[in-house]
């Protein structure tokens, strides 16, 4: 209507209107009426926004990878933006060129260059597994990018989706991990022999223990009761000792009783103690006369004995006819 428009944006997106080349409104969400063909605007999103990226770059070790991930970011300066790239707009709302496309693209751009130097400082395969160091090191090049910060944009996240090596290099990983993996079960398999060959030396060790331990209580018990035996023998010796000795001190007392009994008539004649016993019989005094006569044998000429004598001296024999003869000798 005679070349005035109506402007309403939302609260996500920053407005500037131009007059003679300079700024005579902004700000987020504004709604105004304006002259279009004496006025400029231009629309600049202050939304946060995620800008995909995917990239290939070499490893340490000579081997491509490619990396996909996305940046999040936000317009923190829409006025140092808007004099850098176009974001004017038309009649209708449209941009009059490609510029708020090329904002991402830049942001990226810049973030390529810290990924290469994350990725050309390592091996393929510390590369592969290091996701989260390497969305560390591009967020930290994209805040200290000169271009990141003269675009008024504020980087608020960036994070790295895959790291992918070309199919021969993955198969060949692949093929090394898991032969990794076999030698890693192997030798847990491994681990567990030589543990169940350890526990069962254990327990043979505790069993040998425990035989030693059972055959050295026997031993203690054996010497125990053998101690007691030692000790009831040695009893039983001191005792036949004692019994040798009072039987030993009896005879000799026995011996000393006899000896001092037999002191008084040791030299006294044998005759005489028999005749004072009053056992001097006819027997006994002629036994004493032959004896006197033997002892002095020497003496005698001629010595006549009578059988009557003889008769005497012998007992009586049992002759035939039941009566009894005596023997009779001659000299």
């Amino acid at each position: 209507m005679l070349g005035f428009h109506y402007l309403k944006a939302p609260a996500t997106t920053w407005v500037m209107q131009f007059k003679g080349g300079q700024v005579v409104r902004e700000g987020a969400g504004l709604a105004f009426w304006y002259f279009a063909p004496a006025s400029v605007i231009a629309e600049v999103p202050v939304s946060s926004a995620d800008q995909p990226f995917a990239f290939r770059e070499t490893t340490a070790d000579f081997q491509d990878v490619t990396v996909q991930g996305a940046i999040t970011y936000r317009v923190a300066a829409p006025r140092e933006l808007a004099t850098l790239l176009n974001y004017t707009v038309d009649a209708r709302g449209r941009y009059v060129s490609d510029d708020p496309q090329k904002l991402g693209d830049r942001v990226v751009q810049s973030s390529q260059s810290g990924a290469r130097r994350f990725l050309q400082s390592r091996p393929l395969r510390e590369a592969l597994t290091s996701s989260a160091e390497l969305a560390a090191a591009i967020e930290e090049t994209l805040r200290q990018s000169a271009t990141v910060q003269q675009l008024g944009v504020e980087v608020l996240e960036v994070s790295v989706a895959s790291i992918v090596a070309d199919p021969e290099m993955t198969k060949a990983l692949q093929a090394d991990a898991r032969e990794a993996l076999m030698r890693e079960a192997d030798e847990a398999m491994a681990e567990r022999r030589n543990l169940a060959v350890q526990l069962e030396r254990s327990i043979r060790e505790n069993e040998l223990q425990t035989e030693r331990v059972v055959a050295e209580r026997k031993r203690e018990v054996r010497e125990t009761e053998l101690s007691g035996e030692i000790a009831t023998e040695q009893q039983r010796a001191a005792l036949v000792d004692q019994r040798i000795e009072n039987e030993a001190k009896e005879s000799e007392a026995r011996a000393k009783a006899l000896e001092a009994t037999l002191a008084p008539v040791r030299d006294v004649d044998w005759r005489t103690l028999m005749a004072v016993q009053g056992d001097m019989s006819s027997t006994a005094l002629i036994a004493a006369a032959f004896d006197g006569l033997a002892q002095n044998a020497e003496k005698i000429g001629t010595l006549n004995v009578t059988p009557d004598l003889l008769q005497t001296l012998m007992p009586p024999t049992e002759v035939a006819g039941g009566g009894a003869e005596p023997r009779r000798r001659k000299k």
